[in-house]
């Protein structure tokens, strides 16, 4: 992260100084990342993806950033979501990524919220509730073209200009998504392209969407009329094989609780899977994977062999975990950090700086998405910049 001169925590959080985990939330990094992304969309309107209590950070703290960057539409997963940017955003576009439960359409109308439909089923409820309802409320179209997941298949897509209940309802946007994006020399990208392009041709005026975050950034791409960045907006990298265009915009710190010494031939942690070959200095750390770090980067084997295993910058020096990620606890391998530069209550970097989103996703073993959507509860929010 970089150095921030203000902040504020969330209303109702514990104290800083009382927590075990304290997450820095970078509203004006987010809010330059929209723009960044709206400058690389050829004119086509930027969204925002927001889903996942916007990617782990907060619907309430992220979409006013947004909005006051100019942002006019979100996408989200669920009604309930919706609901709630709904509340901090009473002019936006709202759509509901995972279709049309059945006999939700009171709900979308009350929030004027719109859904992304993807089957026959749900285009005919629709219709048949804009019809009961007498007024044609927006929807979106979802096609799908090679994700296998949600959506008309490209066959059924070619259907719809036959359809008679697309006259019931005002079809706002027509959409599908990539699905190796981040690959760029993957030529399934050029295959979704055509199929897109071929039920966007069978259906003229209706407006189209297709690049997600790492879309954005395929070459020779259509940009359409609206693009849909997610995971980029808060820093990951959606062009992996490059260096990162985006600005970071979480940090998250972790309390040290308890300095010990362990002998030589002594284990840490559940199961004995760390050993110390030599004399080695422990900080136990106040998070766990009950606040969202997973598991799967704990480190096992000898000291020294940790090259796979989370890693936290401790007095801005790298230091190896050592043993299990615990519920509550972390214990890391401070021996390489002079002593009189850490103290019980100080604080450690477990994101931020080298050690990014994306970098802390693959010492895991996993991708930066799961580690930004799983950032817990217990940590002190602290929210830099942003409106209001």
């Amino acid at each position: 992260m970089t150095e921030l001169t203000s902040h504020k925590t969330t209303a109702g959080s514990i104290p800083e100084t009382a927590a075990g985990g304290i997450l820095h939330v970078d509203l004006d990094g987010l809010a330059s990342n929209w723009r960044t992304l709206r400058d690389k969309a050829g004119g086509a309107e930027t969204a925002a993806v927001v889903k996942a209590n916007a990617y782990g950070i907060g619907i309430e703290q992220a979409v006013p950033a947004l909005a006051g960057a100019g942002c006019r539409t979100f996408f989200v997963a669920h009604l309930s979501e919706a609901v709630r940017v709904r509340a901090v955003a009473p002019g936006a576009a709202v759509y509901v990524l995972n279709g049309l439960f059945s006999g939700t359409g009171p709900t979308y109308a009350e929030f004027d919220l719109r859904p992304v439909l993807g089957s026959f089923e749900e285009i005919e409820e629709w219709a048949g509730f804009c019809r009961a309802e007498g007024r044609k409320r927006k929807a979106a179209i979802h096609v799908d073209t090679g994700m296998n997941r949600l959506g008309l298949t490209v066959p059924q897509g070619l259907e719809l200009k036959g359809r008679s209940e697309l006259k019931d309802f005002d079809t706002s946007l027509l959409m599908s998504h990539f699905v190796s994006a981040e690959e760029s020399a993957n030529p399934l990208n050029r295959q979704q392209i055509e199929a897109f392009e071929a039920v966007r041709s069978s259906l003229p005026g209706i407006p189209a969407s297709l690049p997600n975050s790492s879309g954005i950034f395929l070459p020779d791409r259509p940009g359409y009329d609206l693009v849909r960045p997610g995971y980029a907006l808060y820093g990951g990298n959606p062009t992996p094989d490059r260096d990162n265009p985006m600005k970071p915009v979480v940090g998250l710190e972790a309390r040290i609780v308890q300095l010990r010494w362990v002998e030589a031939d002594q284990t840490v942690g559940y199961n004995g899977r760390w050993l110390a070959l030599e004399k080695r200095r422990i900080a136990t750390l106040s998070v766990g994977y009950a606040d969202g770090y997973p598991r799967a980067a704990s480190a096992r084997g000898k000291s020294g062999d940790e090259l796979l295993a989370g890693m936290t910058l401790v007095a801005g020096r790298p230091c190896p975990f050592a043993g299990n990620v615990s519920m509550d606890l972390i214990t890391v391998d401070v021996t390489d950090v002079p002593e009189n530069e850490i103290r019980r209550g100080d604080t450690v970097t477990l994101i931020g700086g080298d050690l990014t989103v994306d970098e802390v996703g693959r010492r895991a073993g996993t991708i930066g998405y799961e580690i930004l959507t799983g950032l817990g509860s217990r940590y002190a929010r602290a929210y830099h910049g942003g409106q209001g």
